[in-house]
């Protein structure tokens, strides 16, 4: 019998698989019946009926350790095939297991605000100082709800207000052009989502970035739908960019209203949405302050000393 096993988006390989394919090794020494071959997300596993399930049963078993923990050691795969517990991490806070180990936590009030506010909101404003983690934290709840299937697509987006009428002058295609202006997105996604899972999702669509330019017209449906800097938006692109939401989707716009750059005579769009949504059911406003800058600790100063 040959069984092919697809294991889960949610799954960091590296962490699972172990340094130099240790914890898989591990695992087929535990069972000499089969002969496994493993690539990525896929599992080929060769052998008697009974040997392959007893295999696939034990890897799902240390999958679902690995998923919920983001580690996995020969100690552990050697405790759970014995009916044992390993030591679980410790989860308060946690929105999701990152790249290489690494755990993303709401680490300050509002950040844990932020998360709680998105389970019972469709449109959400995280409005406040650079470092204070609103766009990270933004994108960690989109993917975590794309790795539990909650939605179909993560669209992420930014006006591109700095360069002005300048996008011309600059070399390169359009993606070359916008691309500075996107890469906080991709550093935080990258944080995320391993190198090889993030480039297939963007290539199927499964997420997206783009400049603000590029939403007029869609309905963005089954999907957590993120606007970056959004206190560069003219009261007209915010409303058309609110209105792109479709059955199914969420919403999160971040901004800081210290950093607007549009001409003097425009309202800024985002202080505009504040003003006309403070009340309304199904909006949340969470503003963050300095207490929350998760950068270095000079940045706290810094951002106090320019109010």
């Amino acid at each position: 019998m040959e069984q092919i096993i697809t294991l889960s988006d949610a799954l960091d390989t590296p962490t699972f698989y172990g340094v130099n394919n240790r914890n898989m090794l591990c695992l087929k020494n535990q069972h000499p019946d089969v002969r496994v071959v493993a690539r990525g997300y896929q599992v080929k596993v060769t052998g008697a009926d009974s040997a392959v399930a007893h295999f696939a049963q034990a890897l799902r078993l240390c999958e679902q350790f690995c998923i919920r923990n983001n580690k996995l050691t020969e100690q552990d795969i050697l405790m759970l095939l014995h009916g044992d517990r390993p030591h679980e991490q410790v989860t308060d806070n946690l929105i999701l297991h990152g790249v290489n180990g690494k755990s993303i936590y709401a680490r300050s009030a509002n950040q844990k605000a932020l998360v709680e506010a998105y389970a019972d909101n469709d449109l959400l404003f995280a409005v406040g100082p650079a470092g204070s983690g609103k766009t990270y934290t933004a994108i960690a709840l989109a993917v975590r709800a794309l790795k539990n299937k909650e939605v179909r697509r993560i669209i992420l987006s930014r006006p591109a207000v700095e360069a002005g009428e300048k996008l011309g002058f600059l070399p390169g295609d359009m993606k070359d052009k916008i691309d500075p202006y996107l890469q906080p997105l991709y550093d935080a996604l990258q944080d995320m989502i391993p190198a090889a899972k993030l480039t297939e999702y963007m290539e199927k669509g499964t997420i997206q970035i783009a400049p603000l330019a590029f939403m007029r017209g869609r309905t963005l449906s089954d999907a957590v739908v993120i606007l970056d800097e959004a206190q560069n938006t003219t009261v007209q692109q915010l409303k058309m960019f609110l209105t792109r939401l479709g059955i199914g989707g969420k919403m999160i716009v971040t901004g800081d209203l210290t950093q607007i750059d549009l001409p003097a005579s425009q309202k800024s769009g985002l202080r505009d949405a504040i003003d006309r949504f403070r009340n309304l059911k199904g909006i949340r406003i969470i503003t963050f302050d300095e207490k929350d800058i998760v950068r270095h600790p000079l940045v706290k100063k810094i951002v106090a000393a320019y109010e």
